[in-house]
Parts: C-alpha cells; structure tokens; sequence
C-alpha cells in the first residue's frame, strides 16, 4: 500500500497501519500431502457465473479527477489550478473525452480501450449514505453493505457466499483477500483465506523441511476426531493446491504487460488464480493512497502516478483475461468517499462525499458514463461543499450480485436496502 504521511491526515495513516495488522496465512512453499487426503478435482470449461474482483481504493480517492466532468464549467471554478483541462484546451494534461461531458485524465488514459470496447463502465456520483466523513465509518459502512450498523461484522461479499452453493462442488477455496488480514467485505465467506502473496504461500519455515512438517501435521490430525480431520485436510489441500499454481512464471495473454509494483502484482496473480480453475469465486485486492489533502498532483507526480498504476493495471488484466473467453468476470473499483469539490489552500483536497465506482468485465454494459448527474453549482452541492451522492452505491453491487454471481438472496447480501438496478450489467 501507498504511504502518504505527508499528504493523508492522521485517522487515514494510522487506519492504514492497521490494515496491515491481522492474523494472515502462513506463508512458505507446502509439498507432501499425507495420503489419507482427499484429492482435489480442477473445475474444466466456461461457467455462467462471473468472478468477483473487488478492488479499494483506500483514502477516498477524488472522482473529479478520475473522471473529469469537463462539460460542468462550475468545476473549473472549484478547482482553479487542480483541474484536468478540457479536451479541446491544447494542453500536453488535457482530458481525454468520454461522451462529451465527461473525461479521463490523461495519467489513465489506457483505459480508452476497455471503454470503447464497451468493457469498462464509469459510475459517476455515487456512494454511501453515510456522511461522516470518517475513513473508518465510511470504509465499515461501504463493506458491510448496510447502513451504519454496529451490531453488523459480516462483509457483503462475505453474506454473497454465504447465501449462494458453491459454483464449483469441488472448490476448497472460495474467496481470497491479497491482504495480510481478511477485509472486513470478506468476513464470514466460507472457505476464505487471506494470503499477501499468492506466490509464496504454505507453512513458515526452512525450506528444507517443508515436506517432513507437513507429513507430520498430517499424521497427527489424521488420529484426531472426523472435525479436525476435515479442517487439516483442507487447510494442507489448499496449500497445495495454491503452489501447484506456477504464479512466478505466469505468461499474460495478448501480450499483456502488467507495472512494477504490489498491486500489479497481486491482479496479476489474480488473473492466474481465476484461470487455474479451482472455483474461486471473489479476490479482494486493495490499493491505498488517496487521502490527498496535500500536494495532490493530479497532473503530474503523486495522483497521476497513482492513477497510472491503477489504469495501466486494470489494462494489463483486462487484455489478459481478454485471451481467455471461458472465464467470466467482473472487477467492481471503488472507494469509501470523495473528496470535497473545493480545493484547498495546500494544493489538495479535503474529505468529500459522493464517489465514482469504475466496473471493468466482458458482461458489463459499458462504453459509457452511468450517472444522475447532481451538477456542481452552489445550490447544487452536498452541504454547500461535495458532490451529490444520486445512485446508491449497493444498486450497483445487488445488480450484479444477481445477474452476474447468481445470487438473488439480495436481503441477505443487503439487508434494509431494496436496490434500483441501473442497467450495468449485460444481462
């Protein structure tokens, strides 16, 4: 994850340290199954489901600027020198345009092909209900798929799994979170793991005797009562069925070339995973970063570098998983909030409201900017300051919980909440 001291204020730095702290996998390389263990049978051909990658983008990342409503003229007075020019501006940092109205800065350009190819859909004033303002709040608010809810611990994909068979019989691995603890949208999935590397997991240890140790644990859990039989058995069949995944010498499809960095790196081997076939069927993958309170740099240096990574990034994996036609899925981005509409005396932007969701997937009706646009003129804004939140972000997630998870258990995944289907997905 990004660190930003100098940029994101205290209760966004010290969240992030805590992000980082939680009991996660083991990690090593695991052989030796003992042979009392079940075998594990590798899910073949197309299913009709779609797997779920949900990736956050932690610190509230601005929607202004990830995707510029360049034909509201009240932004470019909001935002006087942390604007994206228009796209008839002449500027080397002019936008790109979308639809007329709206467009992406130039550090995200490369998503351009994703979108004409009507694969990447912007979802634009969108969000939570909540309005604290609180990275904390408003991050629990935005993975437990409810209103603030202190009683409420499970995840809404977490819930998802819960309520929905399994779309592999065999799967010993459902979920995955590339974390070194399990988001909180994870808690209470069955057969879930978090693991920070996928290509370095198993039991810690030398190397040298990975294989005795494994025997042994197998040994001993084999005397012990049929629950605990179960639980090593799956716990050592996971491990191995993870490293029979070569994650290091992985080749991308249609010559995909993801960047140099961790969360590259973990859509990369999300791409791996979802192509192994072993019936995975969500991978939670955060990026952090975006509490740009200072110095926010949309142009060029620390946001457009941000930005970069994350659209070179969701380029890479959208062409590789273009290679494979049988596998169906749905990468779902958002953030807990976004930032105010006003820029700030120190060349950034404060805690805002209504968001952007970004959803890439060949069953995604996209090529477009999906929005009830609120406008950005005084009478216009969130509390005189925010934009306007018009599509409740669980809309979004309950359509393609049903029409792409095949999942309509939908006052399970959110309860209280009865969604407005939007049309994003290409039923």
């Amino acid at each position: 994850m990004h660190k930003c001291k100098q940029r994101g204020c205290n209760e966004y730095n010290n969240l992030s340290r805590r992000q980082f702290m939680g009991v996660g996998a083991a990690t090593a390389a695991a052989v030796g199954a003992p042979l009392w263990l079940p075998r594990v049978a590798f899910a073949d051909g197309p299913t009709d489901r779609d797997v779920l990658i949900a990736v956050f983008l932690r610190g509230g990342a601005d929607a202004l600027t990830m995707c510029v409503p360049h034909g509201d003229n009240h932004y470019y007075s909001l935002r006087p020198t942390l604007n994206i020019p228009r796209p008839d501006s002449g500027s080397q940092d002019a936008c790109t345009d979308l639809d007329g109205f709206f467009g992406i800065p130039k550090p995200m350009k490369s998503l351009k092909t994703a979108y004409n190819q009507g694969d990447l859909l912007y979802v634009h004033a969108t969000g939570t209900p909540d309005e604290s303002r609180s990275h904390f709040q408003a991050e629990y608010v935005t993975e437990i798929g409810k209103e603030l809810d202190a009683s409420v611990f499970t995840g809404w994909i977490g819930r998802h799994l819960t309520s929905a068979a399994p779309a592999s019989p065999t799967a010993i691995l459902r979920a995955v979170g590339i974390n070194s603890a399990l988001q909180r949208s994870l808690v209470g999935a069955p057969l879930a793991l978090p693991i920070p590397n996928l290509s370095d997991f198993g039991i810690e240890g030398w190397s040298e005797t990975v294989d005795d140790r494994m025997a042994a644990i197998g040994q001993m859990y084999a005397q012990g009562p049929v629950q605990l039989q179960i639980t090593a058995a799956n716990t050592i069949t996971t491990f191995n069925t993870i490293n029979a995944i070569d994650f290091e010498n992985y080749t991308p499809s249609n010559d995909a070339v993801y960047p140099d960095s961790w969360f590259a790196q973990s859509m990369k081997s999300s791409a791996a995973l979802i192509k192994s076939g072993i019936g995975v069927e969500a991978i939670c993958v955060d990026i952090g970063g975006w509490d740009t309170h200072a110095d926010q740099q949309p142009r060029e240096g620390y946001m457009a570098d941000l930005m970069q990574e994350v659209a070179d990034t969701l380029s890479a994996f959208h062409a590789d998983m273009k290679g494979d036609s049988t596998k169906n899925y749905v990468v779902a981005v958002m953030s807990e909030f976004g930032r105010i509409c006003f820029e700030n005396a120190t060349a950034g932007t404060d805690h805002g409201h209504g968001g952007l969701m970004m959803l890439l997937g060949n069953n995604i009706d996209g090529g477009r900017v999906l929005t009830d646009w609120p406008g950005l003129g005084d009478d216009e804004l969130f509390q005189g300051q925010d934009l306007a939140i018009t599509i409740d972000y669980r809309d979004i997630l309950a359509e393609i919980v049903q029409y792409r998870l095949g999942n309509s258990n939908l006052t399970e995944v959110f309860p209280g909440y009865t969604p407005v289907f939007r049309g994003v997905t290409a039923v």
